[in-house]
């Protein structure tokens, strides 16, 4: 016998075998963590997310380790999966690590649609010169948004007449993230713009709670460069913006909406509640929200009825029912249930909260075991009233007294504007 080679051979058996048992365990927690997440009914993600040919797939781990996130993806049988769907944000940067071209960023599932408009790879739409960045193209993610922002711009940039003529080469339409970066990126090409808001700078990111936590990753900004922040709060990112704004003189019209955008023989005209714009070009950085989306039940005009949660002090020691059940909702209920002396019951028509970020869940988790927090899933808002609100819980009426209600059921795409400008969008059942 050979006893150099069992030597040799003995040590490669160890660390095999200790290499398979890793791997196995590592295996039995990825199909616990999606066997939970299957049971518990949180199967639909939110936004962009990643679909995996296992055909192309060949189980390096790479978009594994490349998501940012905590325990999106993982490997069953050496193939990537979604695992953890209600997790994933739309970072992309699974898709961009897969070395054999594997992934697909798609909107929407076979179960539930999601409109977006329709936009080429420069981000331009069916109507050449109307381009659409952000929020409103699906893309919500800070970092992402302000990267698409950047890019329509140098789109725009090589559009012919650019530079040339009367008027302006481009109206940026909103100066939330897409909109902002945009409007540095038009400076610093020395591009003829305006930027016209017709809320404040931040678009939505202005009207979340305060002390929200925003999260982000490094990004560029045209004129300024890389900005390293990882993950900060609403009112230092706006405090961001603001510094930027003063340290580069972008001048932005707040507080003026645009009500119409009529097409031009060389350009567009676009008609806000102010004046008009003559410009080659049109940026639409809007958000997606447009119009907050109603209950449409008895007694919703009363005064205490409001969209969304600026302040969670205002509602210290008040009665306050939540409707909703996505990220929104989740944090402006936890927030108000954090104030003294309040009575907080968040309302979800479905069985579980199952399109928001896990870190929400498990805050709303510990406020109900708190007994900060009362949780009524599969119920809805039936009426509301001076002084209460009367719900079907299950097929039960529940009447709760009340002082306040807060609706967080999202808002109605801005289609009818779209489609008065032309610009077609079409439903997405899981398809990029």
């Amino acid at each position: 016998m050979d006893y150099k080679f069992i030597l040799y051979l003995a040590p490669m058996i160890m660390i095999w075998a200790i290499y398979f048992r890793r791997r196995n365990n590592r295996q039995q927690e990825v199909l616990a963590l999606r066997d939970t997440v299957r049971r518990d009914g949180l199967t639909e993600p939110a936004s962009l997310h990643p679909v995996i040919d296992p055909l192309r797939c060949i189980g390096c781990g790479s978009c594994v380790s490349a998501c940012p996130e905590n325990k999106v993806l993982g490997l069953i049988r050496r193939k990537a999966e979604l695992i953890n769907p209600t997790y994933c944000v739309g970072h992309g940067a699974c898709k961009a690590a897969c070395p054999e071209d594997a992934i697909t960023l798609v909107f929407g599932t076979e179960k539930r649609g999601v409109d977006i408009p329709l936009v080429k790879p420069n981000f331009e739409t069916n109507i050449p010169g109307i381009f659409i960045a952000g929020e409103l193209g699906g893309m919500g993610l800070i970092r992402n948004s302000v990267e698409q922002g950047r890019q329509a711009i140098e789109s725009i940039a090589k559009m012919k007449g650019i530079g040339h003529g009367q008027g302006l080469d481009v109206v940026i339409v909103g100066a939330g993230p897409a909109g902002f970066a945009a409007s540095l990126g038009a400076m610093e090409r020395k591009l003829r713009f305006i930027t016209l808001e017709q809320d404040t700078v931040g678009g939505t990111v202005a009207h979340f709670p305060r002390g929200k936590v925003v999260m982000t990753a490094p990004m560029n900004l045209p004129l300024v460069g890389k900005v390293k922040i990882s993950e900060t709060r609403k009112e230092a990112l706006l405090e961001l913006w603001q510094d930027v704004q003063s340290k580069t003189g972008l001048k932005i019209n707040e507080g003026e909406r645009v009500e119409e955008i009529h097409k031009r023989d060389n350009g567009f005209l676009v008609q806000t509640g102010r004046m008009s714009y003559e410009t080659r070009a049109v940026l639409l950085a809007i958000g997606r929200r447009g119009t907050p989306r109603k209950l449409g039940v008895p007694g919703e005009d009363f005064p205490k009825v409001v969209y969304r949660l600026i302040d969670p002090e205002q509602y210290r020691g008040r009665h306050v029912l939540v409707v909703g059940g996505g990220d929104s909702a989740l944090e402006a209920a936890t927030s108000i249930a954090a104030e003294p002396d309040t009575t907080v019951t968040i309302s979800y028509r479905s069985e579980a909260f199952s399109r928001c970020k896990e870190k929400n869940r498990q805050n709303v988790q510990e406020a109900q075991a708190a007994g900060r927090l009362q949780v009524m899933l599969q119920s809805e808002v039936k009426e509301i009233t001076a002084d209460g609100v009367r719900l079907d819980h299950k097929g039960q009426r529940v009447d709760l007294p009340n002082e306040a209600v807060i609706v967080c059921a999202g808002g109605v795409l801005p289609t009818a504007f779209l489609k008065t400008v032309g610009i077609e969008v079409e439903t997405k059942f899981g398809t990029a």
